[in-house]
């Protein structure tokens, strides 16, 4: 793993910043474009700072200069893959023998789902626990790929006795499913590359409303850590190569132990419910696994 990416960088040095320079960091990671381009001053301009505070701002980032963080960023906005990039990187990888299509992906996911183990604090994973088991109603937020994600963690988490509902949609049927969050909620986010319409939508009403949030993600922790209660860091395997959700589902599945752990007579309750329901549908006994 390369420590000096831009985000590494903002990661290791945002919270020993003045609020200022935070906010100059921030503006960096979210318009990269105009990062490259302008000079400081016009973007001290649409930041509300100073020049100098945006060469400060340069400096505590480990960067000799404008010039070198430029250069840098530059560089690494050539290597960011697109999607036909990553799948033909994947492919070349595999080479000729189709067995190592199933080699390669377990290594991927093995060194993924270490590196879970070391991004996961046992402080963040009780605090997440802690906000599903608190919440009035759990929602989980995906859309793609992601929206299966969603939906299995939502179909879980009301067999663990939690009412829980995906939220998948995009576009104005979005609306339909934010309709109902109020204060006491819990909104759970899968959100991955940039900030899009429907997650600034999700990130603006659950905080005017009073929901909490926890955002699971490889890419926009650093960009978001002010705008959500928790940030819990999930690799979706090598940023190189096609994204991978095992390690996304290791965490879930982690989640769902947990919430269990810390209310067995309810998770026990709302299964055997569960069992008797199912009992009922087809007309014989059903004691059937929840997982």
């Amino acid at each position: 793993m390369n420590k000096n990416t831009f985000d590494n960088r903002v990661t290791a040095s945002i919270e020993l910043m003045r609020p200022a320079e935070q906010r100059v960091v921030r503006f960096f990671l979210e318009n990269p474009e105009e990062t490259l381009i302008e000079p400081a001053l016009s973007l001290a301009g649409k930041v509300g700072t100073s020049d100098a505070t945006v060469i400060r701002a340069v400096k505590s980032l480990g960067f000799s200069g404008m010039e070198e963080m430029r250069r840098s960023l530059a560089d690494e906005m050539r290597r960011n893959p697109s999607l036909f990039n990553r799948l033909e990187r994947t492919l070349d990888d595999v080479g000729d023998d189709l067995i190592s299509a199933l080699d390669m992906t377990i290594d991927i996911h093995q060194k993924a789902l270490e590196r879970l183990r070391r991004d996961i604090t046992s402080e963040s994973f009780e605090q997440a626990v802690d906000f599903i088991v608190a919440a009035k109603r759990a929602y989980v937020f995906g859309i793609g790929p992601s929206s299966a994600m969603a939906n299995y963690f939502s179909i879980q988490l009301k067999r663990f006795g939690i009412e829980a509902t995906s939220v998948t949609q995009t576009g104005i049927l979005l609306a339909d499913q934010l309709l109902h969050l109020s204060q006491g909620d819990l909104m759970m986010i899968f959100a991955y590359g940039r900030i899009y319409p429907e997650l600034a939508t999700l990130l603006d009403q659950s905080a005017k409303r009073g929901v909490s949030t926890v955002l699971f993600s490889d890419t926009l922790g650093t960009k978001l850590r002010d705008q959500v209660d928790l940030v819990l860091s999930v690799q979706r395997g090598r940023t190189d190569m096609l994204s991978m959700h095992t390690t996304t589902l290791g965490l879930i599945e982690a989640l769902l132990v947990g919430v269990a752990k810390s209310q067995p007579e309810k998770a026990m309750a709302s299964l055997k419910s569960l069992n008797e329901l199912r009992t009922h549908v087809v007309g014989k006994r059903m004691d059937l696994p929840a997982i």
